[in-house]
């Protein structure tokens, strides 16, 4: 049962923090990136509002804040991303996800308002990774609760990997509950 929890949890694995980059990585996580707002619209297509308040695994987020937590999560990426690149090293802002999860916005605004407000957003994320230098890449901005600095091409890495993450939770419970 652990186990089977642990891959609920995390169906494409925990993310593993790549130590280098290159042109090829770089285009892989900006195409997830793209990619992203139209897999969101398949995995929901047709879903009604009893399987959008459905959990992807016990104790877990319903499909519903799963899609408006992307579009939280996505939204800090965005405006990280515009301080890595004006302000040396800034520190950000956390915030606490399941607490954001559990505002009035998502339970009463419709799923696709947020995956609408995604295709918008990531338009402007990938116009600005498809044209960072590589020394854009290599700017920083420093988490406090990490308490250490990510690189530009880290977010990248990060964000591309919590894209797929979520959609397959989405997707996978289709698949599990044959919707």
């Amino acid at each position: 049962m652990t186990d089977n929890l642990e891959a609920l949890k995390y169906p494409i694995g925990k993310h593993q923090q790549p130590q280098s980059y290159d042109a090829n990585k770089l285009n892989e996580w900006i195409s997830v990136l793209e990619a992203l707002p139209g897999w969101l619209d398949t995995c929901i297509e047709n879903l009604d509002h009893a399987q959008l308040h459905t959990p992807y695994r016990p104790d877990g987020w319903t499909v519903q804040q799963v899609i408006h937590h992307l579009a939280d999560s996505h939204i800090n990426m965005y405006i990280r991303m515009k301080f890595a690149l004006t302000v040396d090293n800034p520190t950000i802002m956390p915030y606490d996800e399941n607490k954001w999860a559990l505002l009035y916005d998502v339970e009463e605004v419709p799923v696709n308002i947020s995956i609408t407000l995604l295709h918008a957003l990531h338009r402007r994320i990938i116009a600005v990774l498809r044209n960072l230098t590589p020394e854009e890449w290599e700017r920083t901005y420093y988490h406090p609760e990490k308490k250490e600095p990510f690189t530009m091409w880290q977010m990248a890495a990060l964000y591309a990997w919590h894209s797929r993450h979520h959609m397959e939770h989405v997707r996978q419970l289709r698949v599990r509950m044959n919707w």
